[in-house]
């Protein structure tokens, strides 16, 4: 993405975040608006989907996916393991259980860049550090991962495991989504009992 536009998406959440946090009782704003934006356009603060597709195949614990799209779309498909946090109302959550997690990256996604960008401003923002976004978000994966033809006669070995990495995540993200609802349900269940079980909480 052109680094102005990049600029111009992070600028106006900021200034929306530095407009109201201060009226909110339960939020505050904690880093100086300068190194806030330095901080999420750097880039040790994106994950591509290559990345993300290894951490789903690996069954990576250190990371979190988090899908910032409406409680219908991240029932209708999602990639595997992540848990909903609706960008809508994210305020109204507790981050706190969510974000403040030791030794564990979140990572922010929707459809696009753009609100994963105000998320991860927020989030950082609020003082939670180990936050992230995957690049090009939902349709960077479809346009990457689930679309992942080899063509050619020859294949290096590197391209070879980065090919079957995502036919793995592919495959992985296509079962999940094919489940039935109620299963579906289920399965994301045991996903927020899993991560209080991390937290220390009980069932």
């Amino acid at each position: 993405m052109n680094p102005r536009v990049r600029i111009s998406v992070i600028l106006l959440p900021l200034g929306i975040i530095l407009a109201f946090l201060p009226l909110s009782g339960r939020y505050s704003l904690h880093a100086k608006p300068e190194a806030l934006l330095e901080s999420v356009l750097a880039d040790s603060s994106f994950f591509t989907v290559d990345q993300v597709a290894r951490f789903v195949v690996t069954e990576d614990s250190t990371v979190q996916l988090i899908d910032l799209r409406s409680p219908e779309e991240f029932r209708s498909f999602a990639i595997p393991g992540a848990i909903n946090i609706p960008y809508n109302s994210m305020l109204s959550q507790d981050l706190e259980s969510y974000l403040n997690r030791r030794d564990i990256r979140n990572v922010f996604y929707a459809n696009g860049d753009y609100i994963a960008g105000y998320a991860i401003v927020i989030a950082r923002g609020l003082g939670f550090g180990e936050c992230y976004t995957m690049k090009g978000g939902l349709n960077e994966w479809y346009g990457v991962v689930m679309n992942s033809r080899f063509t050619g006669e020859k294949i290096t070995a590197r391209e070879n495991a980065l090919f079957e990495t995502r036919a793995r995540a592919k495959k992985l993200f296509t079962e999940m989504n094919s489940m039935p609802d109620s299963l579906k349900v289920r399965y994301m269940a045991l996903q927020q009992i899993e991560r209080k079980k991390l937290d220390g909480g009980c069932e």
